[in-house]
């Protein structure tokens, strides 16, 4: 295990993190495999080699100088905050931390491009880009993630410092029903931006910063009144179908808040099912977003519905690679399909410890 991440799993345990409601990364994070097959078997030598250019990829996109250092991204989302962050999860993914590996210096440059553009108040957004809470919620748990792997002594505390005021938001800005909308303001909620902000919270929460209680209550109460009776999840609380992407994303809230197994557990992966890569379903106008999460949630799952899921996905992406390594995205942009690709294709090497099972 890398010196990093021991130090992340034994401030976890240092702080008595643990709790039964949202356990620490200790207590979640298993030693064995949720697989019987080792990360060599799955990651075959195909796959490490498009992830080899997929990051190669994102490292030649990212921008390293001026005033938008460390961004990536084209178009609407040029310079955003979301593809930042993503993008440094996918060279984490592959064993990289601040300042170490080989893509230790781009994980720097998207922690530092990050804390500056925090601001006062606590949120992470690029001025001028269409970044929303989406973007601060994923910005907030890279940037945790990194803090918590440890970064050098002259930085670590500026980090700390804007991590703080990012986390202090999402719980100020949580409406009474325990969810976020896009912008920072209490109003009303939807899935899809509550379960960033959930896993912001979770991976700052490992690192050591402060969550309430009653803040992570609310919101794992809120991902329960989402399920629909066919076991899928629902856009928002009020009504409407169940979605592949925000069964998804439903599914991890539960494992994220240490309920492993029940019936809503149960029901959600056998709708969660439907979609499974290469039949067809498993297409959506959120691609990537949705297998984020799927892979994530059949991580979880371990056994035959994690080899089974893995694999399809696998196959798939590397059906749909580019010949320059990237993944096309019609809606974000390539830096986002590549950045997401990669994370999902990593996911067996376990080094991110908050997608950890």
């Amino acid at each position: 295990m890398p010196t990093n991440r021991r130090r992340f799993l034994a401030a976890g345990a240092a702080m008595g993190l643990g709790c039964a409601a949202w356990p620490s990364k200790l207590f979640a994070q298993r030693i064995d495999s949720p697989s019987e097959s080792t990360p060599d078997e799955l990651v075959t030598e195909e796959t490490q080699h498009a992830i080899d250019r997929g990051l190669a990829y994102l490292a030649h996109r990212q921008i390293v100088s001026g005033r938008q250092k460390g961004a990536f991204g084209t178009g609407g989302y040029s310079g955003g905050v979301a593809v930042c962050g993503l993008s440094g999860l996918a060279f984490m993914c592959g064993g990289s931390s601040p300042g170490q590996g080989p893509y230790g210096k781009n994980v720097d440059h998207c922690v530092d491009f990050l804390v500056e553009n925090t601001a006062d108040t606590g949120y992470i957004n690029s001025p001028g880009n269409a970044d929303n809470m989406y973007g601060h919620g994923f910005a907030t748990l890279f940037l945790a993630e990194a803090y918590g792997m440890g970064l050098h002594t002259d930085r670590e505390a500026k980090v700390g410092d804007a991590l703080r005021r990012a986390v202090k938001l999402i719980i100020e800005t949580q409406n009474d029903y325990g969810g976020w909308r896009y912008q920072p303001i209490k109003s009303d909620a939807d899935l899809s931006i509550t379960i960033c902000q959930i896993m912001a919270l979770r991976g700052a929460r490992d690192a050591g910063i402060h969550v309430p209680d009653e803040t992570r209550a609310k919101c794992i109460e809120y991902v329960k009144k989402s399920q629909n009776t066919d076991g899928g999840f629902r856009y928002t609380i009020g009504g409407g179908g169940s979605t592949f992407p925000l069964t998804a994303a439903g599914i991890v809230s539960l494992y994220s808040a240490g309920i492993y197994d029940g019936e809503p557990i149960e029901k959600g992966l056998a709708h969660l099912k439907r979609y499974m890569p290469g039949k067809g379903s498993g297409e959506t106008s959120y691609y990537f977003y949705a297998h984020y999460y799927a892979v994530q949630a059949m991580w979880h799952a371990g056994g035959d519905n994690w080899e089974q899921w893995y694999t399809a996905i696998r196959d798939t992406l590397l059906s749909k690679q580019n010949s320059d390594g990237s993944w096309t995205d019609s809606q974000v942009g390539p830096e986002f399909g590549t950045a997401m690709a990669c994370i999902i294709l990593q996911m067996p090497y376990n080094y991110v410890p908050v997608f950890a099972p």
